[in-house]
């Protein structure tokens, strides 16, 4: 059965190179002992095979101690009377009766092949399969190829289970989603607290699929990476570099549009002025993951795989962010602020900015001005005195 379940398996795209060291047919003997006989002749069952195991594998008695020294009693047939199998017929074992009987008489044996070694799995008997991923394929795919393959190939009453890297990897593949969205949400509630806004950070949090998507392409156009570990933990650090490219963009826009500036106006402002500074940064890092990128030698997959990965993410970021991002921070402003909040903070202009040169430690926050000059208004019309 692990003969065909290994030759099959080589057989399956995505399984490169599959073995198993387990054996069934190494020469041994299988030996019987003869119940009812033993019961006939008044043997007991254990008498048989502890003369059998004192004879062949030896039988501890007790120790001596002889010249301030400690020695153990063994009780084993000489080698010239242990060689053969044939050789259990000069042993005796005794009766109920105290009569010597001649081992021969109560078992037999026979030629067989069996395992050299039974191990156990799950206190199930099992047998060892081992094997690497195709080129081009990653670790995932080769071992959702096994689970079909032992499905279709495996017989009623037998199972499967993984153990060691590919248990891990199993157990550890339903966790990288949630890591994956623990790692948005951290990065979503600072920027939140950053611009005290809730809206405005969906702008920064919508660069990080431009670079995942950078990172992903990158990956597929490399047959020798696959998305394992390594890529991931790339991904994850792309989520704080493609948001930093955004952060410089939407930063400035956002102290522009809330100190009075057009909106549109303020937002290409911002791209002007933080152009550079983004290919300066983005540049630096690039060339900073080229020594991975360009890795040989012992670990170099796991060094190429991270550094592509970032690589990757990061041109994408880079390229492409600079234009996206500047257009969803116009819409999502808009949907936040509203006409109103807008009119009135271009209408405000001159005094903004006087507020914001001269008293900048003070914090002065534009919607809560807003909503204090707009409950002040409402209040002039109910009370016609206060006019």
């Amino acid at each position: 059965m692990v003969r065909n379940f290994v030759a099959e398996a080589n057989k399956t795209p995505g399984i490169g190179n599959a073995f198993s060291f387990y054996s069934a047919h190494t020469p041994s003997y299988s030996l019987t002992v003869d119940r009812e006989k033993c019961k006939k002749l008044g043997v007991s069952i254990s008498d048989v095979f502890t003369t059998m195991q004192a004879y062949m594998g030896g039988y501890y008695v007790n120790d001596f101690t002889l010249y301030n020294r400690n020695f153990h009693v063994m009780v084993q047939a000489d080698t010239t009377f242990r060689q053969m199998i044939s050789d259990m017929g000069k042993y005796y074992v005794r009766n109920s009766s105290a009569q010597m009987l001649p081992l021969s008489t109560l078992i037999s044996y026979k030629p067989i092949e069996t395992a050299p070694l039974i191990s156990h799995f799950n206190i199930f008997r099992s047998a060892e399969v081992d094997g690497v991923p195709a080129p081009g394929y990653s670790s995932g795919q080769a071992l959702e190829a096994l689970k079909q393959l032992a499905d279709r190939v495996l017989p009623q009453g037998y199972g499967y289970e993984f153990s060691g890297l590919s248990y891990e990897e199993l157990q550890a593949g339903s966790k990288t989603i949630y890591i994956f969205l623990m790692s948005i949400v951290f990065v979503f509630l600072f920027l939140a607290a950053l611009y005290e806004s809730w809206s405005v950070p969906f702008s920064v949090l919508f660069a990080v699929p431009i670079g995942a998507f950078g990172a992903i392409l990158t990956l597929t156009f490399i047959p020798s990476l696959s998305n394992n570990v390594y890529a991931q933990i790339g991904l994850i650090t792309l989520i704080g570099l493609a948001a930093k490219n955004a952060i410089l963009i939407v930063e400035f826009a956002k102290e522009r549009v809330d100190g009075g500036e057009e909106l549109i106006r303020a937002t290409i402002e911002a791209v002007r002025l933080r152009l550079r500074p983004i290919i300066m940064t983005s540049m630096a890092f690039i060339l900073c993951v080229m020594p991975l990128v360009l890795a040989k030698g012992a670990g170099a997959v796991a060094r190429r795989t991270i550094g592509f990965t970032v690589f990757g993410g990061m041109l994408a970021a880079t390229s492409l962010a600079i234009f996206i991002v500047p257009v969803l921070f116009v819409v999502i402003t808009r949907l936040s602020y509203g006409k109103k909040q807008l009119a009135f903070l271009q209408a405000h202009h001159d005094e903004l900015i006087e507020k914001q040169k001269l008293a900048e430690a003070m914090n002065i926050d534009p919607v809560l001005d807003y909503e204090l000059r707009k409950s002040h208004d409402e209040d002039k019309k109910d009370d016609p005195e206060k006019k």
